[in-house]
Order: C-alpha cells, then structure tokens, then sequence
C-alpha cells in the first residue's frame, strides 16, 4: 500500500476498524501453539453490532462474544482520529478497570504501526488513562465517569453493577450518563444478573420500543440481543448426550426466536451446561441466554412457594388490587439487625386477603418506615412484628426492643408473632393462606418478587435441596409475609364502615 492510498485508508473509520491493520488483540489460545496475540477482524455479532450502532444502546448478551474489545478499540480510534474526544469506560470494579485499561486499550496503541504511533504520541501516560499530544484526545478506564463531559461512554457489565453495587449503579444513572450530550454515544452491554435494577429496567423499556417499531429518537435506547446460538464458536462435533427434554427446549427455542439451532450446536449446549456449570440451567440462561426474556429468567427449582405463586398468576389474583375504604390495613414485618427491612400491608375483604403494598430498605432507622406508613393516611389495624421485637438491643444511650422502639414512633397496637418451632412449619402455614391471597402487582411487585424467588438451600454433596431457607435479599420479604400466616389471627370479619382518619395507630 503506497502513501496515498494508506492515507485514503486512514480516513476511513470502517477500514481502521474493520481491516485487521492497525489493531492487536489478546486471545485466549485454546490449543497448544495457538497465537496469543491476533490482528482485531470483527466476528459477525461486533460487525452488526457496530453497523446498527445509535446514539444510545444496551446490549443484551450471551459470554465472550467480544463486545468490550469491539467498543473499547471503536473508542480509541475515535480518539486517536477525532480531536478533543474524551473517551470513558466504566467498570463492575477496579480489577476490571485495570485489566481493560491494560489488555484493550494501552495494549492495542503499543501494538500500533511504529509510524502512526510515532506521528499520535502520549501526553499523559497513566494507570488509567491515555491523553494524546497531537490532538488533546482521551480515553480512560474507571469505576465512574461523574465529573467532566465524556463524549463517547461505554459501561461494562451494567448488570453486575446493579446487582453488587446498586449505588454505584445509581450513580452511572444520575452521573456519569447525563455527562455524555445527546450526540454522543453511550454503549451499555452486560449479561443478565436477575429481573430486577436498572439493568433490567432498561433492556424491557428499550425491547419494548424495538417490538413497537419506533423511530428512537437521541435518548431513546436501541436494544441489541445476541444469543449464544448466533456464534458460530458455540459448537462442537463431540459426542454428547442430547435428551429429549434438550431437544424439545432446543425446538420451542427456534419457534420462539424464528431460528435453527443445528445438532452440534445443541450439543456444545449441553456440555457447556453440564461441565461449567453443574447441570444448572438458570446459570446457562443468565450467561449464554437463547432468548431476551430468558436471559433475565430465574429458575424456580428449590423454590418454596412456586406452586402456589402459579395458582395465584392463573387464578388472576396478582392484578389491580386497591385500598379499600372503610378496612383496616394491617401490616406484617421482619426487622432486619443490620440488615434489610420489609413490610407487607394487608386488608382482610370478606374471605380474601388483599395485599395492597410493600416496603423494604435497607439501613433505614424505625423512623423511617413509621414516617412511610404515615404518608399513606390510611386507616391501621394491627403491626405484627416477628418473635424477636421483645429483644431489647444496646443502643447508644438505652435499651430499647423493637417493639419499645416503634412505640416511641407512635406506632400502636404492635402484635409481637410467636417463634415458630420449625421454620418448615411456617412455610407451609404461608402456602396454605396463599390461596385466599389477592396482590397488587404495582404496589406489591417487589414483594411479590421476593415470594417468587425464595428458595431452598441446595447441598452439593448430597446433590438435593434442604429445607433450610437461603439467606439472601429475598429472606426479608418472604420472613416478612411469614408473619401474617404465622400471626393473623382476625377476632371478627371487617365489614366496611366510615373511620376517621388518624395517624399510625
């Protein structure tokens, strides 16, 4: 290639991207002798990526499909190319952020031809962040981009940032995004990690708009989603065991998304499931999803209240459930020592039990949650509280027991709920009051998420669930509607009549 022709090639974003000339990649070499370092071709999923490419897009993803390397090395030409361009990616942690400083963008401008990179020098060389001298252009690498304009944004496993750190997730929401202008590029990518935070709640909105067809407009967001099936690396000519239920998922699967999923790529499928991740179907949709709604799917093997939670989505009762006038509203909490707080609130409607609402935080005062229960004017029955709101706990000048605590609130008529002898047993009083249960599912629906996702502890030894309950962000929720099978014990049935309006009582 003669000087003229190289510098047609220069200005062509496509060609510097695309042609495999100018950047280098790491590779994992997966056989003995493989190169560990490769010239940067697009694969199909980064070419149609990068050919749909918005002002604003959130990608849904199966694993290792290469969608950092493809964003991060678009970033740098842009600054390498553009002048004034201030690049930013944002990582789940500062591990992460270093090693996609290190491995993508300080590796591939060292891996530059000697002549560009002699004519693009550094001005700032540092652990984080790359400023060039010949046209004052950045990138840089962090856990947050908050201060500063960035022009081009990419946000690396959104997902994991929600799950793990949720302010940190706020703050890319509130901060680091509202940073880049309407003509800029934000790029968010991530597998899946649960049907719940911001992730979650952009990939459904963005879905949505690409079902209806809409002209997005600059903050609009497009919804890119690649499965494991659109790789062609996802496929092996070993021989594996395919069952039929395999082969039926792998059927419903291609109906679904109007696809083929051939013979060996249904095997690699099963092997991959089998050998990484134990036979666990939920970690194969979370990280190699065949469909959009399946990634964000959680199993509900080991499950406490899936039968009954079944019943309740069949029978209509998860619908439109208002406060009703004239009703008192009970409410049933478990109070977290450190950790999370929730509340469930109650109307008892002839035979049915309404749950209109649902409260949870986590590091709150009481005060916090009576000051909740106030904004809302309605009229209170009782507050069951678990066994352990008699337990005085030390406090800075006395001690105080829950109970004493919300009195002190103005919370009245506190029904301390017996401790149970076996958890066991107050799971299964909850799924026989499940039946008569009616649920708001705006109000309710974290709530009723928690119910969902409650489940048992598996034994990997034995190869079986327990009946010992997992303790995790789900505990709360679930402990707290335990309250109300355990403790709601109504003296009469309420009939509605007028009441004044009074405060937590």
């Amino acid at each position: 290639m003669n000087q003229s022709d190289l510098e047609k090639a220069l200005s062509d974003p496509w060609w510097r991207l695309t042609s495999g000339v100018l950047y280098k990649i790491m590779v994992k070499g997966d056989d003995e002798g493989d190169s560990l370092v490769m010239p940067f071709i697009p694969n199909d999923s980064q070419l149609n990526f990068l050919e749909n490419l918005h002002y604003r897009n959130i990608i849904l993803k199966a694993r290792q499909l290469g969608f950092t390397t493809a964003i991060d090395l678009y970033f740098l030409d842009c600054a390498l190319f553009r002048p004034n361009v201030r690049a930013g990616i944002i990582a789940q942690n500062e591990d992460a952020a270093k090693t996609i400083f290190r491995d993508k963008i300080k590796f591939a401008y060292d891996n530059l031809p000697a002549e560009l990179r002699a004519a693009m020098p550094l001005a700032r060389d540092s652990q984080s962040e790359l400023l060039f001298t010949h046209n004052n252009s950045s990138i840089r690498v962090g856990t947050s981009m908050r201060s500063g304009t960035i022009h081009y944004l990419h946000v690396s496993e959104f997902g994991k940032i929600c799950a793990e750190f949720p302010k940190r997730a706020d703050e890319v929401i509130t901060g680091s995004i509202p940073a880049v202008p309407q003509n800029g590029i934000v790029c968010i990518e991530s597998t899946a990690e649960g049907s719940d935070g911001s992730f979650y709640n952009m990939c459904d909105r963005a879905e949505k708009l690409h079902k209806q067809g809409k002209d997005l407009n600059r903050k609009d967001y497009r919804f890119h989603f690649y499965a494991w099936w659109k790789e062609p690396a996802y496929s092996t000519a070993e021989s594996v065991i395919v069952t039929q239920k395999d082969n039926e998922y792998f059927d419903k699967i291609e109906v679904e998304m109007d696809c083929e999923i051939d013979v060996y790529q249904r095997a690699w499928y099963c092997i991959t499931r089998d050998a990484e991740f134990a036979g666990e179907e939920e970690k194969m949709w979370q990280e190699y999803p065949s469909s959009p709604k399946e990634a964000f799917q959680k199993s509900t093997k080991g499950c406490f209240y899936t039968v009954q939670m079944t019943k309740a989505r069949k029978d209509g009762r998860i619908a439109t459930v208002p406060y009703q006038q004239g009703y008192p509203v009970n409410t049933y909490w478990d109070i977290g020592a450190g950790d999370g707080t929730a509340i469930w609130l109650h109307q008892q409607v002839g035979q049915n039990h309404n749950f209109i609402g649902f409260i949870e935080a986590w590091g709150e005062p009481y005060a916090y949650y009576v000051s909740e229960l106030q904004k809302l004017g309605y009229v209170w029955g009782t507050h069951y509280i678990p066994h352990d709101g008699n337990h005085v706990r030390q406090g800075e000048k006395v001690n105080l027991s829950p109970k004493q605590k919300l009195q002190n609130l103005g919370l009245k008529n506190i029904e301390v709920v017996p401790r149970v002898a076996d958890i066991s047993h107050g799971i299964q009083q909850t799924r026989d009051m499940l039946g008569n249960c009616w649920f708001d599912e705006t109000n309710c629906k974290l709530g009723i998420n928690h119910l969902d996702r409650y489940r048992k502890t598996y034994n990997k030894t034995l190869q079986k669930f327990t009946d010992t309950p997992v303790h995790d962000e789900h505990s709360e929720g679930a402990d707290a509607f335990r309250q109300f099978a355990q403790g709601y014990k109504p003296d009469i049935v309420w009939k509605p009549r007028k009441h004044k309006r009074r405060s937590i009582a």
